[in-house]
């Protein structure tokens, strides 16, 4: 297990700008073993900070009881870099985010929480019949544009309109909204987008979001996208 230098090499990274919050970067390991010498836990999360034979590294699994010195095994371990926790009021330079292995088939890690962010069955709103007009303004681009032209558009903001046809939110520290406007067919899967925020929408909504297209994510847990827009604001 290389979990700091993973570490290291995203913290090298190009930096973001102050209060976005990047995607998730698949790490070297899968897996990180430690033994917890902090806990922190908030509604949906707890937050251990580890002491690994590699270093020292914060961590985020599904609620759990956890106490200071236990041997833990957090398994699907993604890294992210500068994640704000709202709820711990806190801003953490790299975390780690997995499954904490040995809690029993009912606990919930963040691995999970991705894949619920994904299946969302019984979340979902009425898709027939989408009819939503083209965002107006610099970079604006539809459904399909987006997911059709991710090469291209990689790294660069996009404003899209849509009907928020899938609403996950408090997943990872974000909210997971699927967007469609009425382009782009479901065939080759061009007719919805994937958009991550911290802002908040209701199901059935009509939203406007600006955000960065990003391409090629894996989020672990056998979620990966080709194309999504990630860092995104609702535009009001």
């Amino acid at each position: 297990m290389k979990a700091v230098l993973a570490i290291c090499m995203i913290a090298a990274a190009t930096a973001v700008r102050a209060g976005e919050r990047p995607a998730p970067v698949p790490p070297s390991a899968t897996v990180v073993k430690g033994v917890v010498l902090e806990v922190k836990d908030v509604p949906s999360f707890t937050y251990l900070r580890l002491k690994t034979k590699d270093g020292e590294t914060w961590a985020a699994v599904g609620k759990a009881p956890v106490t200071i010195g236990d041997e833990v095994t957090i398994e699907n371990v993604i890294v992210m870099t500068d994640f704000e926790s709202k709820s711990l009021k806190r801003k953490f330079q790299t975390i780690v985010l997995g499954n904490l292995a040995g809690t029993g088939a009912g606990a919930r890690g963040a691995g999970d929480d991705v894949a619920t962010a994904h299946a969302g069955v019984g979340r979902t709103a009425d898709t027939a019949d989408i009819h939503v007009p083209k965002a107006s303004g610099a970079n604006a681009r539809t459904v399909a544009e987006i997911m059709t032209k991710g090469a291209e558009l990689k790294d660069k903001p996009v404003l899209v309109r849509g009907k928020v046809v899938k609403y996950n939110p408090g997943i990872m520290g974000r909210n997971w909204i699927h967007l469609r406007d009425g382009s782009g067919n479901a065939a080759d899967k061009t007719n919805d987008v994937l958009v991550t925020s911290t802002n908040e929408v209701r199901l059935g909504d009509v939203v406007t979001m600006k955000g960065v297209v990003r391409t090629d994510r894996d989020f672990g847990s056998g979620y990966s996208y080709k194309v999504l827009v990630e860092e995104a604001t609702l535009e009001r």
